[in-house]
């Protein structure tokens, strides 16, 4: 790299959930997507040899013909997530299973491992939102959970396409994104200056800290006082609560709001937005990208529902965030299930399906599923 022209290119960085959650691991990955055979050899035969020594002899064992015939691409290439970050320099994301819901940006340069969910936004008012309480807490009640942590997953089906974000005022606008950026340049500066610091100890800190309303009265061990030192962990608390007022007032919402009365809100916001698209009123997250012939007219397309969106073990078309609720879709007769019971959260399920009277089926509340007609 640095000798071969557009070696760059095809040499790439490589993120999974622990690269986020933990320490990147410094680990690259040959990416030859849009390349023929002979193009390979051609313009770069180092990286056809390494390939054709460690992957094609596996692919030739493959029963699918695809993978055996087009064997030095990767065997799903994510076309809609590469068109969706063509033009921009980094995109939000978030590990599909982690104990904290954390969202930071990375730039477009690295590639996602497929148990990363890979939003195409750029504008940190998304990411100031994302990471608000607000929305920890729908994508808590929206997921599921896995492990013997009984760690959060994230599903960018029931828990991004179907949230709600705000119409928030030009200050609004403003003053989320600058917490945001405030936010995820802070993370990342800790942790380039010490190089154990891990985004999991910086919240199980954060964590404590607000247990103990950040006076410290909770005790701390010696790994947590580091941690707090390390991460400077009351700045980062300090920051969240920061972005929740923000993210409250930009809804128009108390700031003290029980997690209960949150999600009831979300779920009539919800409802709402859906009656909106029914009638032929969408409100895109990225106009430019999902609908540029109507910005192009002017229509004003900026207040955000669906969302430029690709998880990257989802494909997409051209269009982002077509399961959520795009106008040349229509809406499944078919209700969404009961997130699965756990410990201590039953009290969502009475409040999140307690606003609608119960049909037969246990969900009393019919979310806006959408299977694409064409």
């Amino acid at each position: 790299m640095g000798r071969i022209p557009g070696l760059e290119a095809r040499i790439r960085p490589y993120r999974n959930g622990k690269d986020l959650t933990a320490r990147p691991r410094g680990v690259f990955l040959i990416n030859l997507f849009g390349l023929t055979e002979s193009e390979v050899i051609t313009q770069f035969p180092q990286l056809y040899q390494h390939v054709f020594t460690h992957v094609k002899p596996e692919r030739d064992v493959n029963n699918r013909k695809k993978l055996k015939g087009i064997w030095w691409e990767f065997g799903e290439t994510r076309k809609g997530l590469r068109s969706a970050l063509k033009g921009l320099k980094r995109f939000i994301a978030t590990p599909e299973t982690a104990k904290h819901r954390v969202f930071q940006f990375l730039e477009t340069e690295i590639e996602p491992d497929h148990m990363l969910v890979a939003l195409a936004l750029d504008d940190a008012f998304h990411l100031g939102v994302l990471s608000s309480k607000i929305h920890v807490v729908w994508s808590l009640a929206t997921g599921s959970w896995l492990g013997v942590g009984n760690d959060s997953v994230y599903t960018s089906s029931r828990c991004f396409q179907t949230f709600p974000f705000p119409t928030p005022t030009e200050p609004q606008k403003a003053r989320i994104p600058e917490l945001a950026e405030t936010l995820d340049a802070h993370r990342k500066r800790q942790q380039a200056q010490h190089p154990s610091l891990t985004l999991t100890d910086l919240y199980n800190m954060v964590e404590k800290l607000k247990r103990s309303d950040g006076s410290g009265g909770e005790v701390m061990n010696a790994k947590d006082q580091t941690t707090h030192q390390q991460g400077l962990a009351s700045v980062v608390l300090s920051l969240h609560k920061q972005l929740d007022t923000a993210v409250a007032e930009a809804y128009g919402w108390p700031v003290d709001l029980p997690e209960p009365e949150i999600l009831t809100r979300l779920v009539r916001l919800n409802q709402e937005r859906a009656q909106e698209e029914a009638s032929g009123q969408i409100r895109y997250l990225r106009p430019s990208y999902q609908a540029p012939e109507q910005q192009q007219l002017g229509l004003g397309l900026e207040a955000p529902v669906t969302a430029g969106v690709e998880p990257a073990s989802q494909t997409a078309g051209p269009h982002p965030g077509r399961r959520s609720w795009p106008s040349r879709c229509r809406p499944s007769a078919r209700s969404c299930k009961a997130p699965k019971a756990r410990s201590g959260r039953r009290r969502w399920r009475r409040v999140l399906w307690a606003s609608a009277p119960p049909p037969s089926s246990p969900c009393s509340i019919r979310w806006p599923r959408w299977r694409c007609c064409g």
